[in-house]
């Protein structure tokens, strides 16, 4: 039995779940959770038949019974109000649990095959089969691409690495050049992205951003802002080793005004960690600073707030503006800025507010060109898989009302197709 605790008209109280089980008890089921909404340790779990939804739960034919109890301090004063869920009935009537869970942001659901990304461990991983079955998909006359993609995108980043050093081993050759001379146009490039290291992707992508006029508020805005402070770190020291030179210097170099100082803040990392506390004080101090921000040289608030404080508190912010003002920052923003500044801070403001649907947005655009912009789509793809792309997959459907697959299937051609959706794993329905 499970407890969330929460506040309903200022009264605390506490949601525990629980199941109606007439069997022995079953064995803790640590990090699992069912479609329905049950949490670890239900007893009909057993009953799924595993198959990944969007939002990373198991789906299957659930014969077990639920019951949403409100507790009061001790197990001897409960009241229980019990009903027996089917399949049937949970689609046309949704439980309390259902009710307090879509008022969560997808990015903070569990999964519960114990990851949000689309690719996780290869439970029956042999590195030596998998060299053997690439060995046979490069040699000869004709290379089998499809042999190639099987291993690759079934194999989290770990593995991958794995099998390329087996593979060195066991041929005196290096996985990735073989590749590369078998392979050719986009299928390659994804597929050197994927035996990379992400921080040396990381770092590769923000150069080529930095020296690409046009492309460093949209690039190294993403890598800058949605990397944890762990990966961003490392991505800088690849950058400065393979480029002999900071990160930091090429900004300054390649950027000017508001979006250097943007820029150079997020590289620095300095932006707080969530210690679990609201400071409501500094959400008002914040609020007002930025209605106060409107003049000239008022610039240094927005780069402080907006690369300083954390998501959670950026979050109070932003609704407490909107509260204030009678519309929502982003509104703000387009009246005071213009250009490059202006395209990254509304980049941040979405990052912040719903880091799955930011990245939604930015593959629906990749799409829509009447060539496909395959760089974003693999980067995308790719750097999201292990993290929370079932979660990007969840809002691309519900704002387009189309599945991330279809819109795949549809607009990408050649032999790249299949790479990019096994990346992304699975229709939505």
């Amino acid at each position: 039995m499970l407890g969330r605790e929460g506040f309903a008209c200022g009264t605390r109280y506490s949601l525990v779940l629980s199941h109606i089980w007439e069997g022995p008890e079953p064995e803790a089921t640590a990090g699992l959770g069912c479609q329905r909404g049950h949490l670890t340790g239900c007893p009909a779990w057993a009953a799924h038949t595993p198959s990944p939804l969007a939002d990373g739960t198991e789906a299957g034919a659930h014969t077990g019974s639920c019951q949403a109890v409100t507790t009061a301090t001790s197990p001897q004063h409960l009241w229980t109000a019990s009903h027996t869920m089917s399949v049937t009935s949970w689609k046309t009537r949704p439980s309390l649990t259902q009710e307090i869970l879509s008022h969560l942001g997808l990015a903070n659901k569990t999964a519960a095959w114990g990851t949000l990304g689309t690719l996780r461990t290869f439970l029956s991983f042999s590195v030596d089969k998998d060299v053997q079955r690439l060995l046979r998909a490069i040699a000869g006359q004709g290379v089998d691409h499809g042999a190639v993609v099987g291993v690759l995108t079934n194999r989290s980043r770990e593995q991958r690495h794995l099998i390329s050093r087996a593979f060195q081993e066991r041929t005196q050759q290096d996985l990735l050049k073989s590749l590369q001379a078998a392979l050719s146009g986009n299928l390659e490039r994804i597929v050197v992205a994927l035996l990379q290291p992400a921080a040396q992707l990381d770092a590769q992508e923000l150069r080529t951003a930095l020296k690409n006029s046009g492309s460093a508020e949209d690039v190294a805005v993403e890598i800058l802002a949605t990397r944890s402070p762990a990966q961003l770190q490392e991505c800088l020291t690849v950058y400065k080793h393979n480029f002999q030179v900071e990160a930091e210097e090429d900004i300054k170099s390649e950027t000017s005004g508001i979006l250097q100082e943007l820029l150079l803040a997020l590289a620095k990392g300095g932006r707080e960690s969530y210690s679990g506390i609201i400071d409501y004080n500094l959400v008002g101090q914040d609020v007002q600073a930025l209605k106060q921000a409107e003049g000239p040289s008022t610039e240094g608030t927005w780069v402080l707030i907006f690369t300083q404080r954390n998501p959670e508190h950026l979050v109070r912010v932003f609704d407490q503006y909107q509260r204030c003002t009678g519309h929502e920052l982003e509104k703000t923003v387009h009246h005071l800025f213009h250009g490059d500044a202006q395209a990254a801070l509304l980049s941040l403001a979405s990052v912040t507010k719903n880091t799955p649907l930011y990245f939604a947005d930015k593959l629906h655009q990749a799409l829509q060109d009447i060539k496909p912009n395959y760089q974003v789509l693999m980067r995308i793809l790719i750097s999201r898989s292990e993290t929370d792309l079932l979660s990007i997959r969840a809002e691309f459907k519900k704002k387009f009302g189309k599945s991330l697959y279809s819109s795949l299937q549809e607009a990408v051609k050649g032999d790249c197709q299949s790479a990019l959706l096994a990346l992304c794993r699975a229709e939505d329905i």
